[in-house]
């Protein structure tokens, strides 16, 4: 082969490799509007992840999927929808070939119970009513007495960082000026209104301690700076 014609073989192989790294890095661009008419990738499944709390039903009903949509479709209107639903922080979608979305949720978690005029209600980490029955959850919350959202932004920090503390949280309230008052199961704990989650956590190993010793604890008192008072039965 004369060098002349090795040359324009090497032109050939450089257009045919540009034209087709054109073609992939397009794909996203013309792939879907030609898919999405394809019967074949119409969505027949629609698989939920990560409700707790909300029903499979309502998560269907927000996203409000067709019979003759594609897994190709703009996912975006129907991830809009689901996260205008109260419980729902955010949302994703996910494609399966050729005919599943998976569909991820995270829930804004109910942190506290607080009295309502039938009951109870659930409220969030922002002190926002949740569309929760907590009866029918079966919810063991911490009970606070109102809607005050630095106590159940507390409850949230709890429930993220030690989830082992927040389970034996039984009851959060204010108690005099710039003081709270806990109950962690039969353990009562005084604290300053501006006390943290990882503050809160160190009543763990005095606890612990105490019970090998056999000394029955009638409050601890977080009130003071690097220390925990126990105050004995």
């Amino acid at each position: 082969m004369t060098e002349h014609g090795e040359r324009r073989r090497r032109r050939i192989r450089i257009a045919a490799a540009f034209a087709t790294l054109l073609l992939l890095l397009t794909t996203p661009l013309w792939g879907p509007p030609l898919l999405s008419g394809l019967a074949f990738f119409r969505v027949r499944k629609v698989e939920i992840r990560g409700a707790r709390y909300l029903a499979p039903s309502e998560v269907l009903g927000r996203l409000a999927i067709d019979s003759t949509a594609s897994v190709w479709d703009d996912p975006g209107p129907w991830i809009a929808r689901l996260e205008k639903h109260p419980q729902v922080r955010r949302a994703r979608v996910e494609r399966r070939l050729p005919g599943t979305l998976l569909v991820h949720v995270e829930e804004n978690l109910p942190v506290a119970l607080v009295p309502a005029k039938k009951g109870f209600a659930a409220i969030d980490g922002a002190g926002r009513p949740l569309p929760i029955d907590p009866a029918g959850a079966s919810l063991d919350l911490p009970i606070i007495p109102s809607r005050d959202t630095a106590l159940a932004r507390l409850l949230a920090e709890l429930r993220a960082s030690y989830p082992s503390v927040f389970a034996r949280v039984s009851e959060l309230r204010r108690e005099g000026r710039g003081e709270l008052v806990l109950r962690l199961q039969e353990t009562r704990v005084r604290a300053l209104s501006s006390v943290t989650a990882d503050r809160l956590a160190e009543v763990g190993p005095v606890e612990a301690d105490l019970s090998r010793r056999h000394l029955p604890i009638q409050e601890l008192d977080l009130r003071y700076r690097d220390q925990v008072i126990a105050r004995i039965q």
